[in-house]
């Protein structure tokens, strides 16, 4: 963006706001007045909670911008001018600088530019479907007429519906962070799911969670509905990080488990919102058989069970096969009604995706393959004294003999004994 002062200098070099190389005619004229007639009906719907209707202004300003091609017509200042026209007829209102207008014109280009204007909307009518309630707690739908009217006279992109329930600082975060409109697409999603403040949103785009999530080997489009597998995919992760856990070098399934288990909070918190943990080792028994579930959770929002299977080695194809038999008994055990199908989720050290995919071929059950990374070594010699606390211990000991030997002869040539 040549014409964004702001993309420039990224703010840092100390300017004054002013009027400058902009040329006022009567059109400018009334596009302020429209601007400012939005802006109070705007005012008068907006919601206590996240201000839609703010957005849905925001949008059409940044929109108005771009489309009207407002620099090439009215001059490089044009940004400047309307943002010291708005601070001047609504002087207490926050929210009309530079730097935020700025902000509008680039979150409108940022979506406009690429070609995910039909995911977008497909995100917001599944969320109002299957959300409504969580939704309506979170802010007010903009005013049905208003958006509508939104793009309407031109071909430019609508207003999402679902960016009226992100707060505006959080469109900002991530405008200026992602790389591509499906990264954006995916932490507008989780932050409305979740409920993050703007600090975990940071948080989790410094920590590349869009690069992690979603990313293990699974058969969920094939298997799953399709709402239900967008969710269930988006819930798993290729690589599960178990920094949290230390165990010896020769650990096996057992020894994870139970670590597991024990951090079972910080465990919970590496799988993501949503999951409950039902218990480890849930016994089933069929034909007179017992066989034995590592760990069994319950994910909310997906109303369905998680069979979690756990192997200290590399994918084996048998796995598959194992993971599938546990996910059927809990579908006819456990599942009710008006529950979803179970999922399962094996967990390895290591995986071969091609060996993955032929294992998968002709199983109709929902079940993913992730690995598992970062587990520290608890080697158990650390425990044990060192050579030389040892060598010091054996000295000490010798010491303490010998003092108890001179002890001895000393006492026994003071008092001699004596016979009758």
């Amino acid at each position: 963006m040549a014409d964004d002062p702001e993309s420039r200098n990224d703010g840092k070099v100390p300017r004054m706001v002013r009027s400058h190389d902009v040329t006022l005619d009567a059109e400018y004229a009334d596009w302020i007045r429209d601007i400012k007639r939005r802006y109070r009906g705007a005012q008068v719907r907006a919601a206590a909670k996240v201000n839609s209707e703010q957005l849905l202004f925001n949008w059409e300003l940044g929109r108005d911008l771009v489309v009207r091609k407002a620099a090439e017509r009215w001059g490089s200042g044009v940004v400047e001018q309307v943002s010291l026209d708005l601070q001047s007829e609504f002087p207490d209102a926050k929210g009309f600088s530079t730097r935020n207008l700025w902000y509008m014109k680039r979150w409108y280009q940022f979506y406009a530019a690429g070609d995910m204007q039909e995911k977008l909307h497909q995100i917001g009518a599944e969320m109002a479907s299957t959300s409504a309630v969580q939704l309506a707690q979170v802010a007010n739908a903009p005013h049905s007429e208003f958006l509508h009217q939104a793009g309407a006279e031109t071909e430019a992109m609508p207003f999402p519906q679902i960016f009226a329930y992100v707060p505006w600082r959080h469109h900002v975060e991530i405008i200026t962070h992602c790389k591509s409109v499906e990264e954006a697409a995916f932490y507008i999603e989780r932050t409305v799911q979740e409920g993050w403040s703007r600090s975990a949103l940071q948080n989790a785009i410094d920590g590349n969670l869009y690069g992690e999530s979603g990313a293990a080997q699974t058969n969920f489009a094939e298997t799953l509905p399709s709402v239900q597998g967008r969710l269930a995919q988006a819930i798993t992760k290729d690589t599960y990080d178990l920094g949290f856990v230390a165990l010896p070098k020769a650990y096996d399934e057992h020894d994870l488990e139970v670590a597991l288990e024990q951090n079972i909070t910080r465990f919970l918190l590496e799988l993501g919102t949503g999951f409950a943990f039902v218990g480890r080792q849930k016994e089933i028994i069929v034909s007179g058989k017992t066989r034995k579930i590592d760990m069994l959770f319950y994910h909310i929002r997906l109303k369905c069970y998680v069979v979690l299977e756990l192997k200290a080695r590399a994918f084996e194809p048998e796995f598959a096969g194992k993971l599938n038999f546990y996910v059927n008994a809990v579908d006819e055990l456990l599942k009710t009604e008006d529950e979803n199908p179970t999922i399962g989720l094996l967990v390895c050290k290591s995986k071969d995706q091609t060996e993955v995919q032929w294992a998968f071929r002709g199983i109709d059950t929902p079940m993913g393959v992730a690995t598992y990374k970062n587990i520290e070594n608890d080697d158990a010699s650390r425990y044990l004294p060192s050579d030389e606390q040892i060598r010091r211990q054996v000295e000490m000991a010798e010491r303490e003999f010998i003092e108890g030997l001179n002890d001895n002869s000393t006492s026994e040539t003071e008092n001699p004994g004596s016979e009758e």
